[in-house]
Protein backbone atom coordinates (compact mmCIF):
# COMPACT_ATOMS: atom_id res chain seq x y z
CA UNK A 1 0.00 0.00 0.00
CA UNK A 2 1.35 3.69 -0.65
CA UNK A 3 -0.39 7.28 0.12
CA UNK A 4 -1.00 9.18 -3.11
CA UNK A 5 -1.72 12.81 -3.47
CA UNK A 6 -5.02 13.60 -6.04
CA UNK A 7 -5.03 17.43 -6.45
CA UNK A 8 -7.68 18.22 -9.02
CA UNK A 9 -9.00 21.82 -10.34
CA UNK A 10 -12.21 21.67 -12.21
CA UNK A 11 -12.41 24.80 -14.19
CA UNK A 12 -15.98 26.03 -14.45
CA UNK A 13 -17.66 22.90 -12.58
CA UNK A 14 -20.90 24.32 -10.05
CA UNK A 15 -20.73 20.79 -8.43
CA UNK A 16 -17.84 18.41 -7.35
CA UNK A 17 -17.92 15.29 -9.56
CA UNK A 18 -17.50 11.97 -8.67
CA UNK A 19 -14.24 12.51 -7.87
CA UNK A 20 -14.63 13.03 -4.39
CA UNK A 21 -16.86 9.93 -4.46
CA UNK A 22 -14.09 7.51 -5.82
CA UNK A 23 -11.69 9.20 -3.59
CA UNK A 24 -13.59 8.08 -0.65
CA UNK A 25 -13.77 4.60 -1.31
CA UNK A 26 -10.12 4.39 0.00
CA UNK A 27 -8.49 5.49 3.31
CA UNK A 28 -8.59 9.08 2.85
CA UNK A 29 -7.94 12.60 4.43
CA UNK A 30 -8.54 15.82 2.97
CA UNK A 31 -5.88 17.88 2.53
CA UNK A 32 -7.52 21.17 0.75
CA UNK A 33 -10.81 22.09 -1.08
CA UNK A 34 -9.45 19.76 -3.96
CA UNK A 35 -6.84 17.83 -2.92
CA UNK A 36 -6.55 14.53 -0.42
CA UNK A 37 -4.27 12.16 0.14
CA UNK A 38 -5.26 8.64 -0.09
CA UNK A 39 -4.04 5.21 0.59
CA UNK A 40 -4.08 2.46 -2.47
CA UNK A 41 -2.60 -0.94 -3.75
CA UNK A 42 -2.75 1.05 -7.21
CA UNK A 43 -0.20 3.17 -8.73
CA UNK A 44 -0.18 6.43 -9.37
CA UNK A 45 -0.67 5.59 -13.10
CA UNK A 46 -3.75 3.17 -11.84
CA UNK A 47 -5.45 5.57 -9.61
CA UNK A 48 -5.28 8.83 -12.38
CA UNK A 49 -6.03 6.53 -15.39
CA UNK A 50 -9.14 5.62 -13.39
CA UNK A 51 -10.02 9.16 -12.73
CA UNK A 52 -9.45 10.72 -15.46
CA UNK A 53 -12.69 9.60 -17.18
CA UNK A 54 -14.66 11.75 -14.52
CA UNK A 55 -12.80 14.81 -15.79
CA UNK A 56 -13.38 17.23 -18.50
CA UNK A 57 -11.00 18.18 -20.91
CA UNK A 58 -10.75 21.72 -18.96
CA UNK A 59 -9.66 20.28 -16.21
CA UNK A 60 -6.43 19.57 -13.97
CA UNK A 61 -5.75 16.44 -12.02
CA UNK A 62 -2.44 15.12 -10.51
CA UNK A 63 -1.69 11.86 -8.68
CA UNK A 64 1.53 12.38 -6.65
CA UNK A 65 3.36 10.00 -3.93
CA UNK A 66 3.99 10.92 -1.22
CA UNK A 67 6.88 9.45 1.58
CA UNK A 68 8.02 10.24 4.75
CA UNK A 69 9.79 12.74 5.70
CA UNK A 70 7.46 14.99 4.84
CA UNK A 71 6.22 19.17 6.18
CA UNK A 72 2.89 19.90 6.62
CA UNK A 73 0.55 22.84 8.77
CA UNK A 74 -3.30 21.98 9.01
CA UNK A 75 -5.98 20.84 10.95
CA UNK A 76 -4.87 18.11 13.60
CA UNK A 77 -6.39 15.51 12.63
CA UNK A 78 -5.43 15.50 9.06
CA UNK A 79 -1.53 15.39 10.39
CA UNK A 80 -2.42 11.79 12.31
CA UNK A 81 -3.81 10.74 9.41
CA UNK A 82 -0.81 11.75 7.80
CA UNK A 83 1.67 10.18 10.20
CA UNK A 84 0.12 7.18 10.41
CA UNK A 85 -0.45 6.32 6.87
CA UNK A 86 2.38 7.70 5.00
CA UNK A 87 5.29 5.64 5.37
CA UNK A 88 9.49 5.61 4.63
Amino acid sequence: MQTLIVAYDLNREVIRPKITHEVKKTTWAKLSESSYAIVTSETAQDVFDRFKPLLDENDNLYVIPVTKPFAGYGPRPVIEWLESNVSW
